[in-house]
């Protein structure tokens, strides 16, 4: 089912982006993009741990490019609070990391 061309997108993705890294850079937009593009596929298969641990690696490198205040910026720094508060197997430092990221 759905689930299972998710998992299909999912690999394809990983490929752009690892291309996309390696032509254009860690910093360029449209590698950020395909970083975002990973972490919307992983939140919908609800694999939290892969999706905080892109979203850690790469919400540091968007505020470096596109500035705090982007809207891409934003977004991913939501779904990382959402990612953390989603997981089943959250502590309460991840909630209060999670709320943090939200009053920011």
């Amino acid at each position: 089912g759905e689930l299972g061309r998710l998992d299909e997108a999912l690999v394809l993705m990983r490929v752009i982006y690892t291309r996309r890294v390696a032509l254009l850079g860690a910093l360029h937009h449209d590698t950020i993009l395909s970083g975002n593009n990973q972490v919307a596929s992983l939140l919908r298969l609800e694999r939290w741990d892969e999706a905080t641990t892109l979203l850690r690696d790469q919400l540091p490198l968007a505020r470096q490019s596109l500035g705090a205040d982007h809207n891409m910026t934003l977004g991913m720094s939501s779904n990382l609070a959402a990612a953390l508060a989603n997981d089943p197997k959250h502590t309460r430092d991840d909630l209060l990391e999670a709320e943090t990221i939200m009053q920011d």
